[in-house]
């Protein structure tokens, strides 16, 4: 998931998605990216587990992507992890 999220475009949109679903062209526009390059955005991000999407079922190609909910998890326990392990590090020089 993190390296999922190490490029410039996914992180924005994951902040453009913390705003409601959106359409991947609506995402392209927002990111001012092409819609291929934001196909293979998407593509990694779902596969990463941050995003899901919905199909309609009157219209299959119409496709809406959002966050997942819990999607953000894994990396809030990542970053706590690091965040927990550099405290102790100053904790120990301090006492040092």
């Amino acid at each position: 998931m993190i390296a999922a999220l190490a490029d410039p475009t996914r992180r924005r949109v994951v902040q453009l998605l913390r705003d409601g679903p959106m359409r991947a062209g609506e995402l392209a526009r927002a990111a001012g990216v092409s819609a291929p390059a934001m196909s293979r955005h998407l593509r990694i991000l779902l596969r990463s587990g941050v995003l899901e999407d919905e199909r309609r079922a009157d219209d299959a190609r119409l496709r809406v992507f959002r966050l997942r909910h819990n999607g953000l998890d894994g990396l809030r326990d990542w970053v706590d992890a690091q965040l927990a392990s550099y405290q102790r590090h100053v904790e120990r020089t301090v006492r040092e």
